[in-house]
């Protein structure tokens, strides 16, 4: 099945679920399902985009700017994972818990608003990572049209840039929490030095990038072909001072680069992946 055939798959299923609540990130994965949603569910569409100390603020901005050029519904929705206890413990079900609070107020505003559907924007290759907050979709009735007719992340990007959209090559969003070691306490001092740790890299034009978190070590991944412009004297100095004063007492360069779901490497853990829920969604209204 080739993008065009898929896209129009996509707006198919659309149709049959009449209305609905997406969860709005604002990275190409829920923008790509944003502009679908847009132009076949109209005004029985709400956008909802969750801010918290865990979400990159600087995202903010752009989500609302591209949910206002299509017209549709958009609200901010203000959660609290880091007064979880499940959550800040930071197990390896860590985003279990962040999910279930996120897809439990989501399934409330659809209640509240007569609405049939929640979604999200999971797609296909999901299923090649441990993922635990596909638990808290299934057990809530969420759905993910995007993994239902068959879209890669590739085919997404090829579709948001046939259709336009501005952030088609953005590079992935994740979870600051998400750089932190399983096991180690979740902090809004931790999060918050990871932040600004990102924040020096995408200064001196790194784009895609994750600093992962040790107690005194920064393991930074960028992309490979990148390697030689972070170890330029100049560039790898600004980076050793900025980390340094951010409490950072080694600095290292991870050499295979960039991976999604390196904190995941080495779990063992049963094969409990992002599944396609069996039936429809479950909101009763």
């Amino acid at each position: 099945m080739n993008r065009e055939q898929k896209w129009d798959r996509l707006k198919a299923l659309l149709f049959e679920i009449k209305s609905a609540v997406l969860a709005y990130s604002g990275g190409v994965d829920s923008s790509l399902l944003l502009k679908a949603a847009s132009e076949v569910l109209g005004n029985r569409l709400i956008a909802v985009t969750a801010v918290s100390d865990i979400y990159p603020l600087h995202e903010l901005k752009a989500a609302q700017a591209f949910a206002a050029s299509l017209n549709v519904q958009h609200r901010i929705l203000y959660t609290h994972e880091l007064s979880s206890e499940d959550f800040v413990k930071n197990s390896p079900d860590r985003c279990y818990f962040c999910k279930k609070e996120l897809f439990g107020k989501l399934v409330q505003i659809a209640h509240e608003e007569g609405i049939l559907c929640v979604l999200d924007g999971s797609n296909v290759d999901d299923f090649k990572d441990y993922r635990p907050g596909s638990w808290a979709a299934a057990e809530f009735g969420v759905r993910s049209p995007l993994q239902e007719t068959g879209f890669t992340k590739a085919d997404i990007r090829e579709c948001a840039r046939a259709h336009n959209l501005v952030m088609w090559d953005k590079p992935p969003l994740a979870c600051l929490s998400s750089r932190i070691p399983y096991g180690t306490r979740i902090t809004r001092e931790i999060v918050f030095v990871i932040q600004s740790a990102e924040k020096i890299l995408h200064q001196l034009g790194f784009q895609q990038v994750r600093v992962r978190h040790y107690p005194d070590m920064a393991r930074i991944e960028i992309q490979q072909e990148e390697f030689e412009r972070i170890l330029d004297p100049e560039c790898r100095e600004k980076i050793i001072t900025g980390f340094k004063q951010l409490g950072y007492r080694y600095i290292s360069l991870d050499l295979e680069g960039y991976r999604t779901g390196s904190m995941n490497e080495g779990l063992q853990i049963p094969d409990t992946r992002c599944r396609i829920p069996d039936t429809g969604c479950k909101i009763e209204t």
